[in-house]
């Protein structure tokens, strides 16, 4: 039940990473690198803030904005300096490398003994429990610390879900959907297409930065190195997600994302129970991305050859 439990609950995680990239590669169509920098961001002012004494949640809506100003850097690069999409990214994930590491001060920092975002929730679970140190859920004995984590994850995750769901569907949300798949029509509804990316980058890094701030909190530790491959991580998610219920609508899509991202991590908290080395991880994550990228063209390939196939035959 405790594997169960923590993949669900660094899904619910990770899964506001998949949301922010949802927005900045199938939204507007920026091939956005600035993800595995502005996640570490992310963790990195927590964990400085939060050893220093700063509430969780004043450090967490933080965290949500230095990555939102990341975000804003990229879009900016690209618009206003006529950078490439990925250069720019490119540009802003190395500066902020330094960046963590000043913030930092050193490579790691632990949290330990700390007040985090679930501390309260779990304080009201202790109190259900009688001061034990473990619930039964459906007959499993599971710590109190890691279901008022759960918890705590879950409810914000399903409340920013709704947040986003409802801003993508105002006026604004439209427009900035429509600057990624037609900017000219944007353009000659006299919106400005580059405030859109701008504005977009902003609002998906600031998850991906919110995202690297609970997953600090949950980890007990900030790394510097932490971000790498997460990018490759939230598009694989988007894809599952794809796969699972498909994009017709923005519910769909922001629902899918969320599922995507919780059954990929299962998948992986079992390939690492069942002997994974942890070293392969990033490269399995990889070739989980290619075989998913392929796998649909290679599909409808083979069905239209087998749809002409069947015509020939007929014929």
């Amino acid at each position: 039940m405790s594997l169960v439990l923590g993949a669900f609950t660094m899904g619910l995680i990770l899964a506001l990473l998949s949301l922010g990239m949802l927005i900045s590669f199938r939204m507007i169509k920026f091939t956005d690198i600035t993800v595995d920098g502005s996640i570490t961001l992310g963790a990195a002012i927590s964990a400085v803030f939060i050893v220093r004494g700063w509430l969780p949640w004043q450090v967490t809506l933080l965290s949500f904005g230095a990555g939102a100003c990341a975000g804003m850097i990229t879009g900016l690069l690209h618009t206003r300096f006529k950078i490439q999409e990925i250069l720019s990214g490119i540009l802003v994930m190395t500066a902020l490398y330094s960046i963590n590491l000043r913030i930092m001060g050193r490579s790691n920092i632990p949290l330990l003994d700390v007040n985090t975002v679930s501390s309260g929730m779990e304080g009201c679970l202790g109190k259900i429990a009688g001061g034990a140190a473990r619930m039964n859920i459906l007959g499993w004995r599971v710590p109190t610390g890691d279901l008022a984590v759960f918890i705590t994850c879950c409810l914000i995750t399903v409340v920013i879900a709704i947040i986003l769901g409802v801003f993508l569907l105002t006026h604004f949300g439209t427009a900035l959907r429509a600057a990624g798949y037609n900017p000219q029509m944007v353009r000659a509804q006299g919106i400005n297409n580059n405030t859109m990316v701008v504005v977009g980058l902003a609002l998906a890094n600031g998850l991906v930065g919110l995202s690297g701030s609970l997953l600090a909190q949950y980890q007990g530790f900030a790394d510097v190195q932490m971000g790498i491959g997460m990018m490759v991580w939230g598009l694989a998610s988007i894809i599952i997600g794809e796969v699972l219920v498909g994009r017709d609508s923005i519910g769909l899509s922001i629902v899918g994302v969320i599922l995507g991202t919780i059954l990929f991590r299962l998948l992986i908290a079992i390939a690492l129970r069942w002997g994974l080395n942890p070293n392969d991880l990033k490269l399995v994550t990889a070739l989980f991305v290619f075989i998913a990228l392929v796998a649909p063209v290679l599909f409808k390939s083979f069905g239209n050859k087998f749809s002409g196939g069947l015509r020939h035959a007929e014929n």
